[in-house]
């Protein structure tokens, strides 16, 4: 508001500083002459040189204004996009699996990015420009006023075309700006895809396939961008137009008043200044209208996912408030679970004792059955296989388990209590869940393991390495336990990367251990010297095993087997080996595979 009134008063002293010269020149040439009055250039440039000193201040204290203005504004709004992304991110935890397979990471990168950037666009320039627009509009506008309704009439004459064309170009540039980000949302979606399946990518030569696929994506992009690209153009010359317009508009008309007396010289400078001083806010119009049409569509799209509610609540601490800093379990949860308070839910720990009763499920995203009316009892301290053919549900009651998902009919009961009951928080962290897909962060090796439980030092890390059979490997690597292991674990083999994994669910010391197919690319040897460690120290925790394969190392005291997603069969190893089903034909077909491998 202020930068905008000492900007009005700046023509206004120009106005005054040419009506004083007309008015002394006319005194002048009436006694004679300016050349009879050798004072006259002197008293001229005074008046000159303190009118010019009048601009000057009037230009600092507009600079000073706009200044506080700007940090005012902008800084607000950098604030407001920091909420929003941090809003966005610990929402984005909240949501369940069934989300994350519906929507893609690229889709998901863009609108904490791109659309949040759009948005602060909005509230940050957009507002800044728009008050600017208006309050000089109003100031200006009332200081034409004063000096002349018809000129101010005929001055602003083309500002209606103006109001028309806004109106119509906002329309173009909203449908525009949403399939931009639409199409933005999908090529950041294919780059991320070729990048991390970039060994697939390469190992089967398709590096031109998929740059091709990359450059039809980019190719859509670059022709959306350009629709918009062309409104914009056609839009700012037609700005520049009709201010011109009203500048020969005041000319003209203001020099015909000039002839007839009814306004001076200098208020023709006063409305040209006027005229240009608004030329900017004018055509920052179109610019402004693009902006919050853009901040429109991505807005939309930011609450499309901000209206989605996770079907996995907590029902003890509902709001999700992830930690912005740490990487430990009460930072990164992937859930709705907030940080439990001093002394409750963590403290108490769990028994283990596992209850499925009727247990039936469907995956929500695709509609395929998992798992229909499955039954089975954990006592605390048990150790259970589950093994089956691809596609039985195995991997679905680890999920369950976890409170990935909630069943649809049947309960889930964790030491007599229904699963849904338990704090989710809790839940997880007393649990030591390794899925069959490892993943590892791109950091140290120290870090990965200790990224179950904060506090771990090196001593504690480098015995649950040793627990998981991967110590020595990971002190033999460039820089030992501080190793950078890249995204997803990329320079760790397939063998190191799952006892990483392990390890990681060892430090957590979970009270109990799930492990789905993590053992399948490690050798014998390892493979005795981790079931060992679940013998040895876990005695006393419950674990479950989910494998394709049967390990004569660790004594299960229960053996279920998933076909057609029920329990087939169900018993001790030497039970089941009696019974001559599919773990009888499983067990011969292993033996057999080690024998001939022994031979060769």
């Amino acid at each position: 508001m202020l930068k905008n009134y000492f900007a009005v008063w700046q023509p206004k002293v120009i106005g005054d500083a040419l009506n004083t010269v007309v008015r002394e020149v006319a005194a002048y040439k009436a006694q004679g002459g300016i050349a009879a009055h050798p004072e006259a250039m002197g008293v001229l440039g005074g008046h000159i040189a303190w009118f010019g000193a009048g601009v000057i201040v009037l230009a600092l204290l507009m600079g000073v204004a706009m200044f506080f203005m700007r940090q005012t504004i902008i800084v607000v709004s950098r604030l407001i996009e920091y909420d929003m992304r941090k809003e966005i991110y610990a929402h984005y935890q909240s949501l369940d699996l069934a989300f994350y397979k519906r929507n893609s990471t690229g889709d998901l990168m863009s609108r904490i990015s791109e659309d949040v950037s759009k948005v602060r666009m909005f509230l940050g320039p957009t507002i800044l420009y728009g008050l600017d627009l208006i309050f000089l509009f109003v100031l200006a506008i009332s200081a034409m006023l004063q000096v002349s309704v018809e000129l101010t009439l005929w001055s602003l004459l083309p500002l209606p075309f103006l109001s028309v064309s806004i109106y119509w170009v906002s329309t173009l540039i909203n449908r525009r700006s949403e399939k931009i980000q639409q199409q933005l949302a999908s090529l950041t979606s294919t780059t991320q895809e070729v990048y991390s399946g970039i060994r697939v990518v390469k190992s089967y030569v398709q590096e031109w396939a998929m740059g091709r696929w990359f450059a039809t994506q980019s190719e859509e992009y670059r022709k959306k961008s350009l629709e918009l690209i062309r409104i914009d153009a056609f839009f700012f010359p037609l700005m520049a137009l009709l201010i011109g317009a009203s500048t020969i508009i005041t000319v003209y008309v203001g020099g015909l008043q000039v002839v007839a007396g009814k306004i001076n010289p200098g208020d023709i400078a006063k409305f040209v200044i006027y005229i240009n001083m608004l030329t900017w806010p004018v055509t920052a119009i179109g610019w402004i209208a693009s902006l919050t049409q853009q901040a429109a569509a991505s807005q939309k799209r930011i609450n499309e996912f901000l209206d989605t509610k996770p079907s996995i609540v907590n029902p003890t601490h509902p709001t999700p408030n992830p930690s912005p800093s740490g990487r430990g379990a009460s930072a990164v949860l992937l859930s709705s679970a907030a940080p439990l308070p001093e002394g409750e839910g963590l403290g108490v720990g769990l028994q283990g004792h596992i209850q499925f009763q009727n247990v039936s499920f469907t995956y929500p995203d695709t509609g395929i059955k998992a798992l229909e009316n499955v039954s089975f009892e954990l006592l605390p301290g048990q150790k259970m296989a589950i093994v089956g053919r691809t596609g039985s549900g195995k991997t679905t009651i680890a999920d369950l388990l976890v409170r990935m998902y909630d069943v649809d009919s049947g309960r889930i009961l964790i030491d007599g209590k229904d699963i849904r009951a338990h704090d989710l928080a809790d839940l997880r962290q007393r649990i030591g869940y390794v899925p069959q897909d490892v993943f590892l962060f791109s950091d140290t090796v120290l870090g990965n393991i200790s990224f179950g439980k904060d506090g771990i030092d090196r001593e504690a890390a480098e015995y649950f390495a040793k627990s998981a059979s991967v110590h020595e490997e990971i002190v033999g690597l460039p820089e030992g336990y501080q190793t950078m292991v890249g995204e997803r674990g990329v320079t760790l083999s397939g063998g190191q990367k799952q006892r990483v994994s392990i390890a990681r669910a060892f430090a957590k010391e979970p009270d109990v251990v799930l492990l789905d197919d993590c053992l399948s690319a490690v050798d014998t040897n390892t493979e005795s010297r981790i079931l060992g460690y679940l013998s040895g120290a876990l005695a006393d925790k419950t674990a479950i095993i989910i494998t394709h394969r049967i390990y004569k190392m660790l004594q299960f005291d229960k053996i279920i087997v998933l076909d057609e997603h029920r329990v087939a069969e169900e018993g001790t190893h030497e039970e089941l080996l009696l019974r001559g089903g599919y773990y009888a034909e499983l067990f011969e077909r292993q033996m057999t595979g080690e024998d001939v491998e022994g031979q060769t």
